[in-house]
């Protein structure tokens, strides 16, 4: 997602799509392009200008809902597919180094890594996965997934809400949205570059060998 577009997004996907865009985060695989983070501040301060694309009560309560659905999701693939999902395309292109730090978190909190995965960019998009094929029993993957969920999402969206009324942050709104968006688009761009590269060297130094 383009940093200039977060603000056209909203607008024009609305409530519906914020909702699938969070969905996806977690419940896809692919979650770790979009800044999640930053879409939800920017969804908060919108709600606080004078004609907000939607209403703060409905934000809080959709949101959270789309991102525990996407939980979900993400979970019964690891269930189903067990450890085998690892060795696909989409997760080599990944790299082992974020699912071996999931890994690390789980072994740490255990399942509190649920909790705080929501607050760690590309950790968040693997841990659903991690805990299905793991065997983390539903009813406590559940739990986590639902305190995170909702303290994440409802906890940006009012952040953003509060200071979107500051005069600062309403007048040079377009600045924020961009400064928040690249926290997010430049370490996933320097990371995919990096396996790019390490792909690269790789294939050259076996096609030399």
């Amino acid at each position: 997602m383009n940093p200039f577009d977060v603000d056209t997004f909203l607008m024009t996907g609305g409530l519906v799509g914020l909702c699938l865009l969070i969905f996806v985060e977690t419940g896809l695989l692919i979650g770790f392009v979009f800044p999640g983070d930053s879409v939800l501040f920017t969804a908060g301060v919108f709600a606080a200008q004078p004609d907000p694309f939607a209403p703060l009560w409905l934000l809080c309560l959709a949101v959270p809902l789309a991102a525990i659905v996407g939980d979900q999701v993400g979970y019964v693939i690891g269930r189903r597919i067990g450890t085998g999902v690892v060795e696909g395309k989409l997760m080599r292109w990944i790299g082992p180094e974020p699912l071996a730090r999931t890994h690390r978190y789980f072994e740490r909190y255990g399942a509190l890594t649920v909790f705080f995965a929501r607050f760690i960019g590309i950790v968040r998009t693997l841990t659903p996965l991690v805990a299905g094929f793991s065997g983390m029993r539903y009813r406590v993957f559940t739990l986590f997934s639902v305190l995170g969920s909702v303290t994440w999402a409802a906890g940006i969206i009012l952040l953003g809400y509060f200071l979107g009324q500051v005069d600062l942050i309403r007048d040079n709104i377009e600045l924020f949205i961009i400064a928040s968006v690249l926290t997010v688009v430049v370490p996933t761009a320097v990371h995919l570059i990096r396996r790019w590269w390490g792909a690269r060297r790789s294939t050259v130094g076996e096609s030399e060998a």
